[in-house]
Protein backbone atom coordinates (compact mmCIF):
# COMPACT_ATOMS: atom_id res chain seq x y z
CA UNK A 1 0.00 0.00 0.00
CA UNK A 2 1.33 3.08 -0.79
CA UNK A 3 1.40 5.90 1.48
CA UNK A 4 -0.23 9.27 0.37
CA UNK A 5 2.39 12.13 0.08
CA UNK A 6 1.19 15.84 0.67
CA UNK A 7 4.15 18.22 -0.61
CA UNK A 8 3.68 22.36 -0.18
CA UNK A 9 5.96 24.34 -2.86
CA UNK A 10 5.79 27.62 -1.37
CA UNK A 11 8.17 28.71 -4.59
CA UNK A 12 9.43 31.81 -3.66
CA UNK A 13 7.56 32.96 -1.00
CA UNK A 14 8.60 33.24 3.24
CA UNK A 15 11.25 34.59 4.92
CA UNK A 16 12.65 32.23 7.79
CA UNK A 17 10.83 33.88 10.10
CA UNK A 18 7.36 33.60 8.61
CA UNK A 19 8.33 29.72 7.67
CA UNK A 20 9.16 28.85 11.05
CA UNK A 21 5.81 30.56 12.50
CA UNK A 22 3.89 28.87 9.55
CA UNK A 23 5.52 25.14 11.47
CA UNK A 24 4.68 26.07 14.55
CA UNK A 25 0.88 26.78 13.83
CA UNK A 26 1.07 23.53 11.83
CA UNK A 27 2.72 21.37 13.96
CA UNK A 28 0.64 18.58 15.00
CA UNK A 29 -2.00 18.92 13.20
CA UNK A 30 -0.64 18.41 10.21
CA UNK A 31 1.10 15.06 11.39
CA UNK A 32 -1.81 12.58 10.42
CA UNK A 33 -1.19 8.76 10.80
CA UNK A 34 -0.83 7.26 6.98
CA UNK A 35 -0.36 10.25 5.45
CA UNK A 36 3.54 12.12 4.60
CA UNK A 37 3.51 16.04 5.15
CA UNK A 38 6.37 17.84 3.21
CA UNK A 39 7.08 21.12 3.05
CA UNK A 40 9.56 22.43 0.31
CA UNK A 41 10.64 25.84 1.09
CA UNK A 42 13.25 28.41 -0.52
CA UNK A 43 16.80 27.66 0.53
CA UNK A 44 16.97 30.64 2.82
CA UNK A 45 13.94 29.12 5.00
CA UNK A 46 15.66 25.23 4.96
CA UNK A 47 18.14 25.16 8.52
CA UNK A 48 15.55 26.73 10.40
CA UNK A 49 12.72 24.69 8.56
CA UNK A 50 14.91 21.59 9.85
CA UNK A 51 15.12 22.20 13.16
CA UNK A 52 11.72 23.83 13.59
CA UNK A 53 10.28 20.18 12.29
CA UNK A 54 12.57 18.38 15.04
CA UNK A 55 10.34 16.25 16.57
CA UNK A 56 7.75 15.95 14.49
CA UNK A 57 6.65 13.74 11.56
CA UNK A 58 7.05 17.00 8.98
CA UNK A 59 9.78 16.15 5.98
CA UNK A 60 11.53 19.69 4.80
CA UNK A 61 12.05 19.63 0.96
CA UNK A 62 14.21 22.21 -0.97
CA UNK A 63 13.23 23.59 -4.61
CA UNK A 64 15.88 22.81 -6.90
CA UNK A 65 19.40 20.78 -6.68
CA UNK A 66 22.60 21.37 -8.84
CA UNK A 67 23.59 17.84 -10.72
CA UNK A 68 27.20 18.62 -9.66
CA UNK A 69 28.38 17.94 -6.10
CA UNK A 70 30.96 20.91 -6.17
CA UNK A 71 32.25 23.56 -8.37
CA UNK A 72 32.55 27.35 -10.16
CA UNK A 73 28.78 27.23 -9.82
CA UNK A 74 28.14 30.63 -8.66
CA UNK A 75 24.25 30.52 -6.66
CA UNK A 76 24.11 27.24 -7.23
CA UNK A 77 23.62 25.22 -4.09
CA UNK A 78 24.71 21.14 -4.20
CA UNK A 79 23.01 17.96 -2.91
CA UNK A 80 25.87 17.68 -0.18
CA UNK A 81 24.75 20.72 1.15
CA UNK A 82 21.00 19.79 1.40
CA UNK A 83 21.72 16.42 2.87
CA UNK A 84 23.99 18.31 5.09
CA UNK A 85 20.77 20.40 6.63
CA UNK A 86 18.98 17.74 7.31
CA UNK A 87 16.56 18.26 4.08
CA UNK A 88 14.49 14.99 3.02
CA UNK A 89 13.20 16.14 -0.57
CA UNK A 90 13.73 17.95 -2.99
CA UNK A 91 12.07 19.00 -6.35
CA UNK A 92 13.41 18.31 -9.63
CA UNK A 93 12.59 19.63 -13.03
CA UNK A 94 9.32 21.61 -12.32
CA UNK A 95 7.78 23.31 -15.31
CA UNK A 96 9.01 26.61 -14.23
CA UNK A 97 12.77 25.52 -13.66
CA UNK A 98 12.18 24.14 -17.54
CA UNK A 99 10.60 27.00 -18.66
CA UNK A 100 12.10 29.86 -16.80
CA UNK A 101 15.49 28.69 -16.37
CA UNK A 102 15.89 26.07 -19.24
CA UNK A 103 16.34 23.39 -17.61
CA UNK A 104 16.07 20.08 -20.19
CA UNK A 105 15.38 16.33 -19.32
CA UNK A 106 19.25 15.66 -19.54
CA UNK A 107 19.68 18.36 -16.79
CA UNK A 108 16.60 16.69 -14.89
CA UNK A 109 17.57 13.31 -14.89
CA UNK A 110 21.18 14.26 -13.84
CA UNK A 111 19.44 16.19 -10.73
CA UNK A 112 17.71 13.22 -10.17
CA UNK A 113 20.62 11.16 -9.76
CA UNK A 114 22.75 14.16 -7.92
CA UNK A 115 19.68 13.85 -5.31
CA UNK A 116 20.09 10.12 -4.77
CA UNK A 117 24.12 10.43 -4.53
CA UNK A 118 23.29 12.18 -1.39
CA UNK A 119 20.53 9.97 0.11
CA UNK A 120 17.90 12.81 -0.87
CA UNK A 121 14.31 11.59 -2.48
CA UNK A 122 13.30 13.78 -6.04
CA UNK A 123 9.74 14.53 -6.61
CA UNK A 124 10.03 14.70 -10.42
CA UNK A 125 7.69 17.01 -12.20
CA UNK A 126 6.55 15.89 -15.87
CA UNK A 127 3.60 17.51 -17.49
CA UNK A 128 2.62 18.70 -21.05
CA UNK A 129 1.90 22.81 -21.96
CA UNK A 130 -1.72 23.71 -23.41
CA UNK A 131 -0.72 23.73 -26.58
CA UNK A 132 0.78 20.05 -26.43
CA UNK A 133 -2.83 19.26 -24.30
CA UNK A 134 -4.88 20.10 -27.20
CA UNK A 135 -2.72 18.83 -29.91
CA UNK A 136 -3.56 15.53 -28.04
CA UNK A 137 0.30 15.13 -27.19
CA UNK A 138 -0.08 14.84 -23.39
CA UNK A 139 0.60 11.08 -22.89
CA UNK A 140 3.58 11.36 -25.26
CA UNK A 141 4.87 14.29 -23.71
CA UNK A 142 4.96 12.74 -20.13
CA UNK A 143 6.20 9.46 -21.21
CA UNK A 144 9.12 11.31 -22.75
CA UNK A 145 9.48 13.35 -19.25
CA UNK A 146 9.61 10.53 -17.12
CA UNK A 147 11.83 8.03 -19.59
CA UNK A 148 14.10 10.68 -19.62
CA UNK A 149 14.28 11.34 -15.69
CA UNK A 150 14.56 7.93 -14.52
CA UNK A 151 17.33 6.67 -16.65
CA UNK A 152 20.07 5.39 -15.47
CA UNK A 153 18.41 4.36 -12.45
CA UNK A 154 18.14 1.00 -10.57
CA UNK A 155 14.85 -0.06 -10.03
CA UNK A 156 15.26 0.02 -6.28
CA UNK A 157 16.10 4.01 -7.01
CA UNK A 158 13.25 4.11 -9.49
CA UNK A 159 10.82 3.06 -6.75
CA UNK A 160 11.57 6.08 -4.31
CA UNK A 161 11.21 8.47 -6.61
CA UNK A 162 8.43 10.47 -6.57
CA UNK A 163 6.62 12.17 -9.89
CA UNK A 164 4.37 14.92 -9.49
CA UNK A 165 1.91 14.87 -12.60
CA UNK A 166 1.49 18.56 -13.39
CA UNK A 167 -0.32 19.75 -15.83
CA UNK A 168 1.59 23.26 -16.79
CA UNK A 169 -1.77 24.70 -17.74
CA UNK A 170 -3.27 23.98 -14.20
CA UNK A 171 -0.44 26.09 -12.54
CA UNK A 172 -1.01 29.10 -10.50
CA UNK A 173 -4.57 29.69 -12.68
CA UNK A 174 -6.93 28.09 -10.50
CA UNK A 175 -7.98 25.80 -13.38
CA UNK A 176 -7.03 21.96 -12.94
CA UNK A 177 -7.40 18.76 -14.53
CA UNK A 178 -10.60 16.40 -13.52
CA UNK A 179 -9.76 14.18 -11.35
CA UNK A 180 -10.36 10.79 -14.01
CA UNK A 181 -8.53 13.51 -16.35
CA UNK A 182 -5.83 13.14 -14.16
CA UNK A 183 -6.01 9.35 -12.92
CA UNK A 184 -5.82 8.65 -16.74
CA UNK A 185 -2.61 10.25 -17.23
CA UNK A 186 -1.05 9.12 -14.22
CA UNK A 187 -2.32 5.67 -14.85
CA UNK A 188 -0.39 5.70 -18.03
CA UNK A 189 2.88 7.08 -15.87
CA UNK A 190 3.14 4.06 -13.86
CA UNK A 191 2.32 1.77 -17.06
CA UNK A 192 5.62 3.70 -18.24
CA UNK A 193 7.62 2.92 -15.15
CA UNK A 194 6.31 -0.46 -15.36
CA UNK A 195 7.54 -1.16 -18.95
CA UNK A 196 11.10 0.41 -17.68
CA UNK A 197 11.45 -1.24 -14.61
CA UNK A 198 8.96 -3.80 -13.91
CA UNK A 199 5.44 -4.53 -11.99
CA UNK A 200 7.04 -4.05 -8.53
CA UNK A 201 8.31 -0.62 -9.33
CA UNK A 202 5.09 0.47 -10.64
CA UNK A 203 3.10 -0.78 -8.00
CA UNK A 204 5.90 1.23 -5.31
CA UNK A 205 6.71 4.33 -7.03
CA UNK A 206 4.17 7.19 -5.86
CA UNK A 207 2.67 9.66 -8.25
CA UNK A 208 1.38 13.18 -7.22
CA UNK A 209 -1.14 15.41 -8.94
CA UNK A 210 -0.34 19.35 -8.87
CA UNK A 211 -2.02 21.89 -10.58
CA UNK A 212 -4.57 24.19 -8.50
CA UNK A 213 -5.36 21.35 -5.73
CA UNK A 214 -7.03 23.06 -2.77
CA UNK A 215 -8.54 21.85 0.20
CA UNK A 216 -12.00 21.35 -1.62
CA UNK A 217 -10.69 19.07 -4.88
CA UNK A 218 -7.64 17.32 -2.97
CA UNK A 219 -9.62 14.06 -1.71
CA UNK A 220 -11.51 13.77 -4.69
CA UNK A 221 -7.96 13.50 -6.37
CA UNK A 222 -6.83 11.14 -4.11
CA UNK A 223 -9.82 8.82 -3.68
CA UNK A 224 -8.07 7.87 -7.82
CA UNK A 225 -6.38 4.15 -7.26
CA UNK A 226 -3.22 5.82 -8.75
CA UNK A 227 -3.21 9.04 -7.41
CA UNK A 228 -0.95 9.19 -4.32
CA UNK A 229 -0.77 12.60 -3.57
CA UNK A 230 -0.37 16.49 -4.34
CA UNK A 231 2.47 18.73 -5.31
CA UNK A 232 -0.03 22.10 -4.04
CA UNK A 233 1.55 25.73 -4.54
CA UNK A 234 -0.61 28.62 -3.42
CA UNK A 235 -3.07 26.12 -1.34
CA UNK A 236 -0.01 25.44 0.81
CA UNK A 237 1.08 28.92 1.85
CA UNK A 238 -1.65 29.42 4.46
CA UNK A 239 -1.70 27.16 7.63
CA UNK A 240 -5.17 26.19 7.98
CA UNK A 241 -5.12 25.25 4.20
CA UNK A 242 -2.37 23.12 4.62
CA UNK A 243 -3.63 21.54 7.30
CA UNK A 244 -6.69 20.73 5.63
CA UNK A 245 -4.53 19.62 3.08
CA UNK A 246 -3.44 16.58 4.75
CA UNK A 247 -6.46 16.11 6.17
CA UNK A 248 -8.31 15.79 3.08
CA UNK A 249 -5.75 12.95 1.85
CA UNK A 250 -6.61 10.56 5.09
Amino acid sequence: MRKPIIAGNWKMFKTSSEAVSFLAEVKGKAEIDGVESVICAPFTALPSLVKAAEGTTIAIGAQNVHYEDSGAYTGEISGGMLKELGVKYVIVGHSERRAYFGETDEIVNKKVHAAFRHGLTPIVCVGEKLEEREAGQTKEVCRVQTEGALQGLSAAQAAEVVIAYEPIWAIGTGKSSTAADAEDVIAYIRSVVKDLFGQSTADAIRIQYGGSVKPANVAEYLGQPNIDGALVGGASLEPASYVQLIEGAK
